[in-house]
């Protein structure tokens, strides 16, 4: 008996809602929201940025896509970019809190340790205390 060529093909939407195209990649609201907050909220933070952390921001905007598998690969970039908003204080907040909601899209566990360093946030990026 033949198999269905329905069978053969991925679903184009899984039980999640995540889309499923056709080359194996997933893309969902959520993740392209997150980057989507983030990026703008990065824009909006680099006005008070010293010359060197604006450097750092530049280079880590055009690695903000809304590819799973990509933003893993790149934790080091999003790492720094968490440690740059951490020590601009309280401007740099919601740059943070959207960092942390793409780590948990990513798979990330965060901030559920009930012992960190004290000059660290729950993202492991330093908050500038002594």
């Amino acid at each position: 008996m033949a198999e269905s060529s329905a069978s053969k093909w991925p679903s184009p939407v899984d039980l999640r809602g995540t889309v499923v195209h056709n080359d194996g990649t997933t893309q969902d609201a959520e993740l392209r929201a997150a980057v989507a907050e983030l990026t703008r909220l990065l824009n909006d933070l680099r006005p008070v940025l010293t010359p060197d952390q604006d450097q750092t921001v530049a280079g880590a905007l055009p690695a903000l896509t809304p590819d799973r598998d990509a933003l893993r690969e790149r934790g080091m970039v999003l790492a720094s970019v968490s440690q740059i908003a951490a020590t601009v204080g309280e401007v740099g907040r919601p740059v943070v809190e959207a960092l942390g909601r793409l780590f948990a899209l990513l798979g990330y566990i965060v901030g559920t340790s009930r012992r960190r360093h004290p000059t660290h946030n729950a993202y492991g990026a330093s908050t500038g205390a002594p």
